[in-house]
C-alpha cells in the first residue's frame, strides 16, 4: 500500500510517497515525471501520524533546507531499470557541495563519454530527488541543464549547498539577472 504526505519547502510543495518501510518517491508537486497515479497536493490530508519513513523524510528535508543536514539516512526503494539503478547509485556518491558532469558519471559507469545523454535521461527519472542528488549534475560546460523539478529549483539547491565562489557559471548569470 502506498502512503503519501505533502510537505512545504522553500521551493514549493513536495510530495513524499512510501511503501511499507521505505521512501519510494519525492517530487515537487507538478514537476516533470510527477507520478500520474499520485494524488495532487490538494487531495492529500496530512495524517496525524504519518508513517515512520514519511515522518523521518519530512524531518530530514526540513533540516536540509535549514542548512542543518548534508546527508540523508532514510530507507529508499527506487523502482527503475538496471541502468537507471546504476546511474542513481553514482548520484549518491557525489558529495554535498560538489558537482559532477553527465560525462563524468558516464565514465564512472564504464560508458563512453558520449553516453552523457543516457545518464541524463536516467537522472531525470530519479524518483527521490534531493535525497538522491541529481541536482548536483551539470553539463561539461558548467551549465545547468535537465532537472525535472525545473532549472530554477536546481539553481536554488546548488546555491544552498555551495559557497557562492564555487557556483557553476550559469548560476552567476542567473544571479546577475536577478539583480537587474
Amino acid at each position: 500500500m502506498k502512503h503519501y504526505l505533502t510537505i512545504p519547502s522553500p521551493l514549493g510543495a513536495m510530495l513524499l510517497r512510501a511503501e511499507e518501510d521505505a521512501l519510494t518517491g519525492l517530487y515537487f508537486v507538478g514537476q516533470k515525471y510527477f507520478p500520474p497515479d499520485a494524488p495532487g497536493a490538494a487531495d492529500i490530508v496530512a495524517a496525524s501520524a504519518p508513517s515512520r519513513v514519511l515522518a523521518q523524510s519530512a524531518e530530514q528535508l526540513a533540516e536540509y533546507f535549514a542548512g542543518e543536514r548534508q546527508h540523508f539516512d532514510v530507507r529508499l526503494r527506487m523502482a527503475g531499470s538496471p541502468f537507471q539503478q546504476r546511474a542513481w547509485d553514482e548520484l549518491v556518491k557525489i558529495p554535498f557541495g560538489e558537482i559532477a558532469s553527465y560525462g563524468q558519471l558516464a565514465l564512472r559507469l564504464g560508458l563512453p563519454a558520449g553516453s552523457a545523454r543516457a545518464v541524463g535521461a536516467a537522472n531525470g527519472r530519479n524518483p527521490v530527488s534531493i535525497i538522491v542528488p541529481c541536482h548536483r549534475v551539470i553539463s561539461s560546460a558548467g551549465e545547468l541543464t535537465g532537472y525535472a523539478g525545473g532549472i530554477e529549483r536546481k539553481a536554488a539547491l546548488l546555491t544552498l549547498e555551495r559557497p557562492a565562489a564555487a557556483q557553476p557559471r550559469q548560476l552567476e548569470l542567473l544571479d546577475a539577472l536577478d539583480m537587474q
